[in-house]
């Protein structure tokens, strides 16, 4: 058995999963890598082949696909389906002269965009650089800015921002995203293809952008360094430095560059120049180095050649396609321009006849409201006219009772003159009376003074009696019959209880005719009260029709009429009256 019969057979054909930015496809194959390659170029219509290629994962680090050998002759995985990812291995100087497939473009933006670099901070981009190019790729993904449809939280979803930014500034999200809408509102009217592209011109300039870093030692003994591999050369770099380099070797100053097994060389094209040797750690590493220094320094030399002629067809028909695509544009930005103007023309009308009908409603609640105004004031109308038919009525017996005023006017000015008449006569008898009152308190002030003499008179003689009695009682003790008294004394008893006689008998006479006068006078007063009432009730009931009739007559005054009732004192046991009568009359 010969020794190529000892190695294990490998199969006519393998399961392949290639994995790009946007997209997964399996493949069944047994060719070389580039055949691989070629294939998945076709598939996903990429032209510009020379900046991408097939990486794999072998053994914690990453290797790409040699296209010259088969694959199963590489360092591949040899689990089924073999996992390669399809990425950008080169990197233009200027995206915009060099990427000139739109599917370039956006290979491109996806690769290098914030998710995939940025995000993971492999590139580092300050905060304003950040929002920016997270305005571009919003820009890209959602197309112009809508505010109607694009509302705050839409890009809740979307991690657009390296944490390292939003742990450094004291923002919430809604902060951030509202920095990020401001500029996203500025891009209108830029296609996907144009914002993507202002996407890579902004990224390219990033100190980070296309650079491969590797772990390096000057020396066997040295600290470590990076290696950093772009589109511009070799560069040095501090292990915690990636931004500025501490020597740098352009792609045109370098002769050679080789290694053996770790050690690397660097030849600069000035032989006056120091030769640069640096050691890595694996020997894949160095061969990595090698292939990236290789592919970076022929597409140096190949972008200051002139295009060739695949070159300058894909450039030609790129700008045929960017051509037709900007007409294209501005005619769907013309029927876009139509179709908001139609929109908002529809808009308007439907808003119009949403205000006629709202117009027509408030007409038709108007008119009802009329009609029902109408009928309420006709039948007002009605209640009028029978109204006025009912005043004229009540003016008609106003009028009849006007004239029966008049006539009772006449007959109540008549029985006024009358009543003034009688209210004279009172007051005359009132006066009459009052010079009686006056005459008889007189009479009554003379007997009283009579009969207060009469009392003393009487007292006299009962004193003179008394004493009289006292100086005969011894004498009539002594003897047991009294003797005949004298003539003289005898006549003097008999002259005193003769008087003693006249005087009570005057007494009894003169008390009589005063009780008598007083009964008089009083049924006289009650008289005249009573008749005096009568007057003041007709006095009043005249008041009473005047302010009825609403004032056909003349305010002429009132009357009124005071009077005492007779006040009768008692003294002693004998009567006597006092009377007083008051009358005022007032017009």
């Amino acid at each position: 058995m010969s020794i190529l019969g000892l190695k294990k057979k490998q199969p006519k054909t393998f399961k392949v999963k290639v994995i790009t930015m946007d997209a997964e496809v399996e493949f069944s194959c047994e060719w070389k890598g580039k055949d691989l390659f070629d294939l998945v170029c076709r598939t996903i219509g990429l032209r510009e082949t020379w900046f991408f290629g097939l990486r794999y994962i072998v053994k914690d680090t990453y290797a790409w696909l040699k296209m010259e050998k088969r694959v199963l002759d590489q360092e591949v995985p040899k689990e089924f389906p073999i996992t390669f990812h399809f990425l950008a291995k080169f990197f233009p100087e200027k995206v915009e002269e060099e990427l000139v497939q739109e599917i370039t473009q956006h290979l491109f933006f996806l690769q290098v965009q914030v998710k995939k670099k940025i995000l993971d901070e492999e590139i580092f981009c300050s905060p304003e650089a950040c929002v920016l190019l997270a305005s571009y790729a919003v820009q890209a993904k959602y197309g112009d800015y809508d505010p109607n449809f694009h509302k705050p939280g839409f890009l809740s979803q979307d991690e657009l921002l390296p944490k390292r930014v939003l742990m450094q500034y004291q923002m919430t999200a809604d902060m951030w995203e509202e920095k990020i809408t401001a500029w996203y509102a500025e891009h209108r009217g830029i296609a996907r293809d144009e914002a993507e592209m202002e996407y890579l011109k902004i990224a390219q300039d990033l100190e980070m952008y296309g650079v491969s870093y590797f772990s390096i030692t000057q020396n066997k003994r040295d600290t470590d360094l990076l290696l950093g591999v772009d589109a511009q050369g070799l560069h040095i770099y501090s292990p915690n430095n990636k931004l500025n380099p501490n020597k740098s070797f352009p792609w045109s100053g370098i002769r050679n560059i080789s290694y053996s097994e770790k050690e690397f060389t660097i030849k600069p094209l000035d032989k006056k120049k120091e030769v640069f040797k640096f050691y890595s750690s694996q020997l894949r590493v160095n061969k990595l180095i090698l292939q990236l220094c290789i592919g970076n320094h022929d597409l140096f030399m190949r972008r200051r050649k002139v295009d060739t002629i695949e070159v300058q067809q894909m450039k030609a028909q790129a700008k045929e396609e960017k051509a037709r695509k900007k007409v294209e544009r501005q005619i769907l930005a013309r029927e876009k321009q139509m179709r908001e103007e139609a929109e908002r023309a529809k808009e308007e009308m439907e808003r119009r006849l949403f205000q006629l009908q709202d117009e027509a409603r408030l007409a038709n609640e108007a008119l009802l409201r009329s009609e029902e105004t109408a009928d309420l004031l006709a039948e007002k109308a009605q209640i009028a006219e029978e109204e006025a038919k009912l005043l004229a009525h009540k003016a008609a017996e106003a009028e009849q009772e006007r004239q029966r005023l008049e006539v009772t006017a006449l007959k109540t000015k008549e029985e006024k003159r009358l009543m003034e008449q009688k209210m004279r006569e009172a007051e005359q008898l009132a006066v009459k009376l009052v010079e009686q009152s006056e005459r008889r308190l007189k009479e009554a002030d003379h007997l009283k003074q009579d009969l207060n003499e009469a009392k003393d008179a009487e007292r006299r003689a009962k004193q003179k009696l008394l004493e009289i009695t006292k100086s005969t009682y011894p004498l009539m003790a002594a003897y047991s019959s009294p003797p005949p008294p004298p003539d003289g004394t005898g006549l003097h008893l008999e002259a005193g209880s003769c008087r003693m006689d006249f005087k009570d008998t005057d007494m009894k006479r003169l008390s009589m005719e005063i009780e008598r006068e007083r009964l008089e006078y009083m049924e006289k007063s009650k008289h005249l009260q009573d008749q005096l009432k009568e007057l003041k009730s007709e006095i009043e009931s005249l008041k009473l029709e005047e302010q009825q009739q609403g004032g056909l007559f003349a305010h002429r005054g009132d009357a009124r009429v005071y009077v005492d009732p007779p006040y009768i004192p008692h003294s002693n046991g004998n009567s006597a009256f006092l009377a007083h009568m008051a009358y005022s009359e007032e017009v």
